[in-house]
């Protein structure tokens, strides 16, 4: 199941923020009380009124308290879809789809390296960066949202299905510093030195001496209808020391503030446990709460206890920096510890923006605020795969449906059925009010939750059906098979649980994914299966509508001797295992997807419109033919197929350039893309202090480079100005790369002549939509002015201006070409490895607290770690046969382990763990007392089992089989890790677990006896 979600709703306050979220900013306290009772009166009043009136009629009034609670979940569950109805769109529109569905918006930021200190701009930075981007946007690691290495020192996001506000915010997010920090604000009367030494020093740094004793910082302004205007807070307060801020227009001033000289007395962000949105008391406004750790209390607590106010009534402001702007300074009243409380001028969705990033961490070097890329992206997959997607998965729950209506007959299938649309209504509801994004392999993962949430039906039922053949009432089978049912799947689903919080908590952004889908589907089976379920047992027996519970039988009672065959099969798992991981370790990288390996990334452009199947399945075949590699394709833009990317993998060998990767792409669509030519002027020469009123007035793309990276040759005091006339709308950075190309070429020696080629020119926009464009939007140009350092020779520039007009002239346009990294780091990867050993450390605990023997949880896990072991190595095996007349009868291709692979590995999983212990229990049950265990026990306790076992692999095995043969090409290597990963799992419950169990009660009784 690989479901992406954002759990940013934890309580039913959120809940109400969801109900409430357009109310008007401006409406009264009882105006908002109204609507509170209101929905809670929705919500509860009216399910639980209708409850009562149901049951009122059943003549069942006993059971008003369940019908009432079953229906408040669902009015709960519904609450998203009718919100979307009520305002007029469709119901549907409450689910968010993910990006290989609905595609979104792609940014790519550059690193503002001009500000990068002490800093050294290299991949750990970049690590770093991605991280911090990463907790701010994506704070619980349950969002489709990509955030990755580009080139040196470039970040790429992608935001799924996100409208222009939702884009806008991650904006913000993404490029706030994110820095807090905690200063006294200077006072004439308290600290006149200062003041003497900043009011007589136009630096933002004041020193006394030799010491540091103050500095200017900038107060956030106000923003009134999207502009900024003056914060006049601090105009009132003759005591405080301003000045006019020399960076911005007339009104707009600094605060001088005191700098303690001690580090260690100084107060930040790093100290920060959490942040959370908070109420202002005194308000009632929106206001952000923080909580530091023991040393961040210890610091606030002297810093605040050094400034108490004085007898004479003065009082010492705390300025609170956030990004190094004062937000805000309340008087200090009294000592502050762990705990505060920041107030401002907040909308809600500023507090929300500034929980998340406070509590990301503040970035190690700002980025610019404009993204240097910028493109609306469309369904990676394309229209036709995910029309085979979403047809597989009709098909698929309408299977299960009917399976469980014709096995299990008009009573128990009936219910069954009912059981799992109140099940998907829950789950749909709690996904779409935690806004989670539906991938396809995700929405495949709730076709197999609702095969898997079959198996506590299957056991509830076969409990029944043994009741029954024991000769007990069908009032007293329906109360036995519950409750006998009710252990095994309790024990089940906790030990699956439990993975799902430590995965959650320690795994990568989409195992937390996962984990939270997981505890999601399990939590709602649960429910509706022991208490819907039973519910309606209970009603229909009391009502005497069933008199009589008919059920078809699977198998019937058998008495197979499995563990007579536990030594071939020890044989053939071993073959298999040792085989598979032969394959897989020779395989190498090959194993890996793009999000695993990086690559290189091409964006080109089609004179005309061409289908995206088609330029998948060309790309495909040639990439394949010529470098051996995979690749992902990307529509851009909001003309639908004329601008695509491309991902490969092929510049990862030693002997791809990528030349040859952009010659791949021209060969493959010859005379079909877009050329973009070039002309341009002479030269002009001119001192470089007559372009400083140019450079702060005019449209330039900053190269972010110290100065101390320039090369040394040449005129430095003077600039070359050259003006390029394009036959099409082109990018600063598009130019720059081009330009660099050839500049980088050049050697003197044996080394670069410019080894900095970035730093040697900037542009001005002279003609386009760029200059019209927003101050966040991409900036293109037909015109433009190439501004050059005096660093440049003047043949150099001329004869690479040359080669590049030729080169356009000669061949397709190809824009952000650069490298990328993996979605999945090398650290990322130990983290899953960490959850996974976590997980099965909690299950081997828990387990043995349940069934008093530590044997029965090393057994289990044995049985896990033969699945996953078979399932890779299976994973590399098809790989191999894909191109043979057999694997390609079995629909084998060259599969890659990706992230929706993860995801079906720890799906395997959760499904041979639960298959494992209602095998286990049933041995528990059987066993009694006997402190020991033989082959009879196990054996008997296989044959009772057997009937249920076989039932829930073959309702789950149809569902991924249908998904696997008509699921398209977004689902196919998920979905066949999920069919072998089921065979492989209930071949393990049988024929390595138990034995694995006997096997080692064996020892320890033998132990037990020695000792005796």
């Amino acid at each position: 199941m690989h479901f992406l979600l954002a759990a940013e709703s934890n309580s039913f306050v959120e809940f109400l923020k969801y109900a409430l979220r357009d109310a008007p900013i401006y409406e009264t306290s009882f105006g908002m009380f109204v609507k509170v009772v209101a929905v809670l009166f929705l919500c509860f009043g009216v399910p639980y009124l209708l409850g009562k009136g149901i049951a009122r009629a059943l003549k069942l009034r006993d059971l008003a308290g369940k019908i009432g609670w079953i229906l408040c979940a669902v009015a709960i569950a519904s609450t998203p879809f009718l919100y979307q109805m009520y305002h007029g769109n469709s119901p549907w529109s409450a689910i968010r789809l993910g990006i290989d569905l609905a595609g979104g918006s792609n940014l790519v930021y550059q690193l503002d390296t001009s500000q990068k200190g002490e800093e050294t701009v290299n991949n750990v930075l970049m690590a770093r960066m991605v991280g911090a981007i990463t907790r701010r946007i994506n704070p619980d690691g349950t969002k489709d949202v990509v955030v990755r290495q580009v080139g040196a020192d470039r970040i790429e996001v992608i935001i799924p299905g996100a409208d222009n506000q939702t884009v806008e915010d991650f904006k913000r997010k993404i490029t706030n510093l994110g820095s807090l920090e905690f200063s006294i604000l200077a006072s004439r009367n308290k600290n006149p030195d200062i003041v003497e030494a900043a009011l007589n020093s136009p630096s933002d740094s004041v020193f006394v001496g030799r010491k540091l004793k103050g500095k200017w910082r900038s107060i956030m302004p106000l923003k009134v209808d999207e502009e900024e205007v003056p914060n006049p807070e601090f105009d009132n307060d003759p005591d405080l020391v301003t000045r006019q801020d020399p960076n911005k227009p007339e009104g707009f001033k600094q605060l001088l503030l005191v700098v303690d000289p001690e580090p260690n007395n100084q107060v930040t962000g790093q100290f920060l446990r959490r942040a959370y949105p908070e109420i202002d008391q005194d308000t009632g406004s929106p206001a952000v709460g923080f909580l530091f750790n023991s040393q961040g209390a210890r610091r606030f607590s002297r810093l605040t206890r050094a400034h108490q106010p004085d007898k004479d009534g003065f009082k010492y402001r705390l300025a609170i920096l956030l990004d190094d702007m004062v937000k805000s300074a309340p008087s200090i009243e009294t000592e502050i510890g762990a705990m505060g409380i920041i107030r401002g001028s907040f909308t809600q969705r500023e507090v929300n923006d500034l929980v998340d990033t406070l509590n990301a961490g503040a970035l190690p070097v700002p980025l610019d605020k404009v993204p240097i890329q910028e493109y609306t992206i469309g369904a990676l997959l394309g229209e036709t795969t995910v029309q085979q997607g979403k047809f597989a998965i009709v098909l698929a729950s309408l299977v299960v449906v009917a399976f469980m209506l014709l096995y299990y007959g008009r009573y128990a299938g009936v219910i069954a059925d009912f059981g799992l649309i109140v099940n998907i209504v829950l789950v749909l509801g709690v996904m779409s009010f935690i806004k989670a994004s539906f991938t396809l392999p995700g929405l495949a993962g709730l076709v197999l939750t609702i095969g898997m949430a079959v198996d506590a039906n299957v056991l509830i039922f076969e409990r029944i059906r043994e009741e029954l053949r024991r000769g007990s009432s069908l009032r007293m089978s329906i109360h036995n098979g519950f409750a006998r049912a009710w252990t095994t799947i309790v024990d089940a689903n906790v030990t699956t649980l439990i993975t799902a919080v430590i995965l959650f908590y320690i795994g990568t952004d989409a195992v937390k994914g996962f984990a939270v889908t997981l505890f999601i589907g399990i939590v709602m089976s649960m429910f509706t299966s022991l208490y819907v379920g039973r519910l309606f047992f209970d009603i229909l027996e009391r009502k005497r509508w069933m008199k009589e519970l008919k059920m078809h039988s699977l198998v019937g009672a058998t008495n197979l001797n499995f563990l007579g065959k536990r030594g071939i099969a020890a044989v053939a798992s071993l073959i298999l295992i040792v085989v598979g991981l032969f394959a897989f370790v020779s395989r190498g990288d090959e194993n890996y997807d793009i999000d695993f390996r990086g690559g290189t990334m091409i964006s080109f452009t089609f004179q005309s419109p061409h289908e995206f199947e088609e330029v998948n399945q060309a790309l495909k075949k040639s990439f394949a033919e010529k470098f051996d590699s995979g690749i992902t394709l990307e529509s851009l833009g909001a003309e639908k197929g004329i601008e695509y990317r491309l991902r490969t993998t092929a510049t990862n060998a030693d002997d791809v350039r990528e030349e040859d990767v952009e010659r791949a792409i021209s060969e493959t669509f010859p005379d079909q893309l877009t050329k973009i030519t070039v002309t341009y002027g002479d030269v002009k020469t001119v001192p470089a202090d007559t372009l400083a009123s140019v450079d702060e007035t005019t449209t330039t793309e900053e190269t972010g480079k110290d100065d101390a990276e320039k090369p040394a040759a040449g005129d430095e005091d003077v600039r070359h100005l050259v003006e390029l006339e394009f036959s099409g709308e082109t990018s600063f950075d598009t130019v720059r790369r081009l330009l660099g190309d050839e500049l980088g070429s050049l050697e003197e020696g044996d080394v670069p002549k410019y080894p900095d080629t970035d730093s040697l020119f900037e542009f001005r926009g002279l003609a386009g939509s760029g200059i019209t464009a927003k101050p966040t939007e991409i900036k293109k140009f037909t015109k433009m002015e190439l501004i050059a350092n005096g660093a440049l020779g003047l043949e150099d520039l001329h004869n690479s201006l040359k080669s590049m007009q030729t080169k356009l002239a000669d061949n397709p346009i190809f824009t952000g070409v650069q490298r990328f990294e993996g979605q999945v780091a090398s650290e990322a990867k130990l983290n899953a490895l960490y959850a996974m050993l976590a997980s099965l450390a909690a299950i081997i605990a828990y387990i043995w607290l349940r069934f008093q023997r530590i044997t029965f949880g090393f057994a289990a896990v044995a049985a896990l770690v033969h699945d996953v072991l078979c399932v890779v190595g299976l994973v590399a095996l098809a790989s191999y046969l894909g191109s043979s007349a057999a694997g390609q009868m079995l629909l084998l291709v060259d599969f890659k382990i990706n992230l929706p692979m993860i995801a079906a590995f720890l799906t395997i999983v959760g499904y041979s763990l639960n298959d494992t212990i209602v095998v286990f229990d049933r041995i528990r049950e059987v066993r009694g007392k006997n402190p020991n265990l033989d082959s009879a026990m196990v054996n008997t306790s296989l044959n009772q089992t057997l009937s249920r076992t076989l039932l829930t692999s073959l309702t789950t095995l149809i569902v991924v089989a249908i998904l696997y043969v008509f699921g398209g090409e977004g689902i196919h290597g998920f979905a066949f890790c999920l069919v072998v990963g089921i065979v492989v799992g209930t071949y393990s419950s049988i024929f390595v677990a138990s034995p694995v169990l006997l096997f080692l009660m064996n020892i320890a009784q033998k132990r037990q006896a020695t000792a005796n």
